[in-house]
């Protein structure tokens, strides 16, 4: 059961037009960036590693280390979810089963000390 509601609560939020505008600007490691809760999150994939770099609200990085996170990936009409590992200093990292395929769609998931964060992002 509560697969199904997270699942529907990631489809939810993918739907949701404020999370694909918002992956306009490139970050300092390349990948785009969105904001969450003032938050900048950068999503960097290289090959099957993706890495998302965690800022404060000031643009600093913000320490992972007590974070818990996964990223969801609809891609090619499968869901699979990739459980987030910190990573110093910034850094939540993962390991894909497979390369995305243009147009899949990420979602970050994460949070720290009871503060949420989520982002979404569209692979290129």
């Amino acid at each position: 059961m509560r697969k199904y509601v997270f699942l529907t609560m990631i489809a939810v939020i993918a739907a949701m037009p404020s999370f694909a505008t918002a992956q306009t600007k490139k970050g300092s490691n390349g990948g785009p960036v969105v904001k969450s809760q003032g938050h900048p999150i950068e999503f960097v994939r290289k090959g099957l590693d993706i890495v998302f770099y965690v800022g404060d609200d000031d643009g600093s990085p913000l320490s992972t280390k007590d974070m818990r996170g996964r990223a969801t990936v609809q891609d090619s009409g499968k869901t699979v979810t990739v459980p987030l590992n910190p990573a110093s200093p910034n850094m939540m990292t993962g390991k894909l089963q497979a390369e995305l395929t243009p147009k899949a769609v990420v979602v970050f998931s994460a949070s720290l000390h009871g503060h949420s964060l989520t982002a979404r992002y569209t692979a290129e």
